[in-house]
């Protein structure tokens, strides 16, 4: 198995990782934009753009382009993320031509009409319905505009009802030109495949339309720009009347780049990776408390935050925050016993090797590595890196995180601040 690489005069990046043993191919074109990149006037353009790709070209209607994927057993599909958007395609090895002449030609030749838009749109505010309809997936989005306040990393990735109903199809076009550019772009293919061969096609499906035309072109990794963080213990409450209170309690994680990052991974499995977790014991196992409970971290360009999740009965809520305070304040004194830094370690480690079975994972993990990285570094390398992490690292990098005023979100019929403040003051 290798990883390859290629770049075209027109900055496009090709990458590729050769799986003979397997009968499948996945395909991924990876844009260097995300809703961080909107302003508040078009917020939510991102994932909105997203979506109206996939509605016709100038060959295919949306029916042939969904229909040519699955006449094959294949699937396809993109998202949007803060910083990303992602469109790709699964297949068997013998369909790659034509699932990367498929991707492709979403990119290259979409036709974005005026009718389009206007559907498209009415599926994006059911979007942002279904969203505000479920507190266990509001609730994220909460945590970081409590956290990050009015900026381009806390505001939704879906927009606003008022910013998508006012946004018309010439903003969003005037946006695709901008940002869907070679240079942006990285093409990651992984599966039973030669690079040399997928580099031709991706280079003949992607120079439709004069796409490629725009030779010598400098591919750029995000720059880490700093973002203020006005939420630094700040509570944040959604008032609603439900069954069970949406809990995240975090503090300022790290950048993306930070080398510190593989600490990280071993910090956030240990306190809440899974069922051996601090907070899984602590919450759930002793006390029974909630249900489902665990720790995340989210890492940007510039900046990051670290999380604990728990949905618990309304009349807990405070019970549990205390909790997980109790538990980052511990953790920051005292550290985690050499126990939990190994199981947390092998956590990390064993997920990392499983999550790596199929080409779909290969072929993101390349693609985003080239994206947001500017290099790929090798599995192995991954692997040594966590495996080095030592409990003097994963210790400092507790009192290092966790001296920081804690930042608290809460979904749940809750009306007052107050004695929340109090708990995480």
């Amino acid at each position: 198995m290798s990883v390859r690489r290629t770049v075209l005069p027109s900055g496009l990046r090709i990458v590729t990782e050769e799986v003979p043993s397997v009968r499948s191919a996945a395909i991924g074109i990876w844009v260097n934009v995300g809703s961080r990149d909107e302003t508040p006037a078009v917020a939510g353009a991102s994932h909105f753009l997203e979506h109206l790709l996939f509605k016709g070209t100038k060959r295919r209607n949306a029916l042939e382009i969904s229909a040519s994927i699955e006449s094959v057993g294949g699937e396809m599909n993109a998202f949007t993320s803060k910083e990303y958007t992602c469109f790709y395609a699964r297949v068997i090895d013998t369909d790659l031509p034509m699932a990367i002449d498929v991707v492709s030609d979403l990119i290259t030749s979409s036709t974005f009409t005026a009718e389009d838009v206007d559907s498209e749109r009415k599926v994006v505010l059911s979007e942002i319905a279904v969203r505000d309809d479920d507190p266990s997936d509001y609730i994220h989005e909460l945590y970081l505009d409590t956290y990050y306040g009015d900026s381009p990393v806390g505001r939704s990735i879906l927009g606003t009802v008022d910013s998508i109903n006012k946004m018309p199809r010439n903003s969003i076009y005037n946006y695709y030109k901008k940002h869907y550019q070679p240079e942006n772009l990285v093409v990651s293919v992984a599966g039973n495949i030669k690079h040399k061969k997928v580099v031709k096609m991706v280079e003949e499906a992607l120079s439709k339309d004069g796409f490629l035309d725009v030779p010598n072109n400098k591919h750029e990794v995000r720059a880490a720009t700093p973002i203020k963080t006005p939420g630094l213990g700040e509570v944040g409450i959604i008032d609603r009347k439900t069954e069970q209170a949406h809990i995240l309690y975090g503090f300022p994680g790290l950048a993306r780049s930070d080398d510190r990052r593989f600490a990280l991974s071993v910090l956030s499995s240990a306190i809440g990776g899974g069922m051996a977790s601090r907070l899984f014991q602590e919450i759930r196992e002793k006390r029974g408390l909630a249900y489902t409970t665990y720790a995340y971290p989210q890492q940007f360009a510039g900046t990051g935050t670290l999380a604990f999740y728990a949905g618990c009965r309304t009349e807990k809520a405070e019970e549990v925050i205390k909790l997980m305070r109790d538990i980052s304040e511990s953790v920051a004194q005292h550290g985690l016993t050499d126990e939990e830094i190994s199981r947390a370690k092998g956590a990390v480690t064993g997920g990392l090797i499983l999550g790596q079975e199929d080409t779909g994972s290969r072929m993101s993990r390349i693609g985003k590595s080239e994206l947001v990285y500017g290099e790929i570094m090798s599995f192995d390398d991954i692997l040594s890196k966590v495996r080095s992490v030592t409990p003097e690292q994963v210790h400092q990098l507790a009192r290092d995180l966790f001296s920081a005023p804690a930042t608290l979100a809460l979904v749940g019929p809750f009306r007052s601040k107050t004695k929340f403040e109090k708990v995480i003051s």
